[in-house]
């Protein structure tokens, strides 16, 4: 069976208790250029990355971790009897209980360095909608 390759860290899920606060504690110690709020938590942006904050009790903890090909995630974890956890992301547990949440390369903002992912044998092709969102932040350049 065929397994997922690893491109990288998307983002880190934190619980936090006040998100203004938090946001505030992050801004008095780093130059943070960009905060998308959305309900109860708030996105520190670094460039094609993330800091999600969220109050307590809105989102758990995770980190996010980027493939090549989330649809051999899912397959390796029914042929681990690993459970997906229920809601619109590929999430699950590792041993530990630690949430893991995989997004695809192609199709999110996350990017890596050509010569890099050259080295890992990996492709940096991405959908229309990735690199929308690469113009948006300003990480690409129109066409």
């Amino acid at each position: 069976m065929p397994r997922a390759r690893l491109y990288g860290i998307n983002h880190v899920a934190l619980e936090v208790d006040d998100v203004e606060e938090t946001v505030d504690f992050f801004s008095r110690l780093f130059d943070v250029r960009s905060v998308s709020r959305v309900g109860r938590g708030a996105f520190l942006d670094i460039g094609d990355q993330f800091v999600a904050l969220f109050e307590r009790g809105v989102e758990v903890r995770h980190f996010g971790l980027v493939v090549d090909d989330k649809d051999a995630v899912r397959e390796a974890l029914a042929a681990n009897g690993i459970e997906q956890l229920p809601g619109r992301f590929l999430d699950f547990r590792d041993p530990s209980g630690n949430i893991i949440q995989v997004v695809q390369y192609d199709q999110v903002q996350f990017t890596k360095e050509a010569r890099i992912l050259r080295a890992m044998g990996l492709s940096s092709e991405k959908t229309q909608a990735a690199l929308d969102e690469l113009r948006e932040q300003g990480l690409r350049p129109a066409d």
